[in-house]
């Protein structure tokens, strides 16, 4: 590389803004690796858009944006599509005059300002990417941040309904009520595993996950590729659930490793991720290292689809760890949905029941436990005798 770098752009449809500087940088000027799927580099001059203005008094350091849109260069060789290009100064590069860091609302106002065309989520996505200009650090805290404000935020409402009465017929375990003192214990465990056994695997997440080919880069995939995908995370984590969740009761794992899972026989909420360091490592790996895998093999699968799954799969493992039997809960919608019904009677019983979001596994191998087992073995016997008539 020379001491100056350009991107270019195709050609701008009629009426489009018309930039009159070069896009030119110093050869130690910064650049956001993983938002950008391919530089585009040229010979030609890149027009660019104006400075910044001057804003509270402040001057802020000069920024230049591209956002190259592939459903607007369809007719392009897919290559040189980037769909997220940038490229800005460092403020530890900055010029003494330029004292005042740019802030977050800065990258924004910038971004939403040339590149109407993505969505205001694509903006803030890459609005931080370009603030933080560290990937790793903007992956991990971002990861981290949703991962606590979605479990704890979704284990709120079922703390609220263990106060209020009229809740109280949902519990399925309703003389089993957790006390105060208990969730309180619950969740100083839960947080001292989330700081120490899942933050520095979130942290070493971007790279490796980087390394496999996992996309950071805006506009995000169309809903129908991240729902298929998502689907397809969700047979797979239960296959992997199930199967070693079954091994974990056998009585010497149970004994060094899951235990401790079990120590409230009638779930609740913040239970969700009551486990040792071990078992939410082998456990975890269906929820994170499958889609990774996924990725190593197809090339093409983009973070904020994980992010969706991940979450998903948190509201899934709350839920059944809730307690709460619901007439609006989802199996009833969906009869081969597992749901808090399916994994209570696990707690209660300590048998049976091993697959987290369906229910097929239980059902093909005969692990079914409690009320479920004997509606499946009235069915059988009643479809037996059917047969024999």
């Amino acid at each position: 590389m020379g001491t100056l770098h350009s991107l270019s752009l195709p050609k701008r449809s009629p009426g489009a803004r018309k930039f009159t500087t070069p896009l030119e940088l110093p050869s130690d000027a910064t650049r956001s690796s993983s938002l950008c799927s391919h530089i585009i580099q040229s010979k030609h001059h890149t027009r660019s858009p104006p400075p910044i203005k001057e804003k509270s008094g402040l001057r802020v350091h000069r920024i230049q944006i591209r956002l190259l849109f592939s459903h607007h260069f369809s007719s392009l060789d897919p290559t040189r599509a980037c769909a997220f290009n940038f490229s800005f100064w460092s403020p530890s590069k900055m010029n003494s005059t330029y004292s005042s860091p740019v802030s977050y609302t800065d990258y924004y106002n910038d971004i939403a300002q040339y590149n109407v065309h993505l969505n205001i989520f694509e903006k803030a996505w890459a609005a931080w990417y370009a603030y933080m200009q560290n990937d790793v650090l903007a992956t991990g805290i971002m990861s981290f941040v949703m991962h606590e404000v979605v479990y704890f935020g979704r284990c709120l409402p079922f703390m609220i309904m263990d106060k209020i009465p009229y809740f109280h017929k949902y519990k399925i375990q309703g003389q089993k009520m957790p006390t105060l003192a208990e969730q309180w214990q619950c969740a100083k465990l839960v947080l001292l595993s989330h700081f120490t056994v899942e933050l520095p695997q979130i942290w070493f997440f971007h790279p490796m996950a980087q390394y496999f080919g996992l996309s950071t880069s805006v506009p995000f995939p169309p809903w129908t590729k991240m729902a298929w995908q998502i689907a397809l995370f969700f047979v797979l984590e239960d296959t992997w659930h199930y199967w070693f969740h079954r091994a974990l009761h056998t009585p010497r794992l149970y004994k060094m490793i899951h235990k401790l899972h079990h120590q409230y026989s009638a779930p609740f909420g913040l239970a969700a991720e009551y486990a040792s360091p071990l078992e939410t490592m082998i456990l975890a790996f269906g929820t994170v290292g499958i889609p990774i895998v996924f990725c190593a093999i197809t090339k093409d699968l983009h973070i904020i689809t994980m992010y969706i799954w991940i979450v998903l799969r948190l509201f899934q493992a709350i839920d059944a760890h809730s307690g709460y039997e619901f007439p609006w809960s989802l199996h009833h919608f969906l009869p081969f949905w597992a749901g808090a019904d399916h994994h209570d009677v696990h707690h209660e019983k300590f048998l049976g029941n091993y697959a987290s979001s369906f229910r097929w596994w239980d059902a093909v191998l005969g692990t079914e436990s409690g009320s479920i087992s004997a509606q499946a073995a009235a069915k059988r016997a009643k479809k037996n005798t059917a047969k024999a008539q």
